[in-house]
């Protein structure tokens, strides 16, 4: 089976999150997002500390799919820099596991 990943990305509010999440899950880039609730983000940006209301965005994956996840998310995401960070899943309930495998199996079918 193909390594599973979460993927875990930020967006200034839930209208663009909502339209993230749709456009990877329209383009098969994942198999499922949770749209977590706002948080606030303490962070450096070009020499200032910076404050912003976030909302995350927890991504299921696979590695195949990976780089076709973070085009989407590159061309779809409002930061100049996003937050893209991905984790291996080493274990989880073997069905749910290869769900995500299948509804990000047809990635490679739908790349130009």
């Amino acid at each position: 089976m193909d390594e599973i990943l979460l993927v875990s990305t930020n967006l200034p509010d839930r209208e663009s999150a909502q339209r993230m999440a749709n456009a990877l899950i329209e383009s098969r880039a994942a198999a499922c997002i949770n749209m977590l609730a706002e948080c606030t983000s303490v962070y450096r940006w070009q020499g200032k500390i910076e404050t912003a209301s976030e909302v995350p965005l927890l991504i299921k994956t696979t590695r195949a799919a990976y780089p076709h996840l973070e085009v989407v998310i590159r061309t779809h995401h409002p930061y100049e820099l996003p937050e893209i960070i991905a984790v291996s899943v080493n274990v989880g309930l073997p069905g749910y596991l290869q769900w995500i495998v299948q509804e990000t199996s047809l990635t490679s079918a739908s790349l130009p």
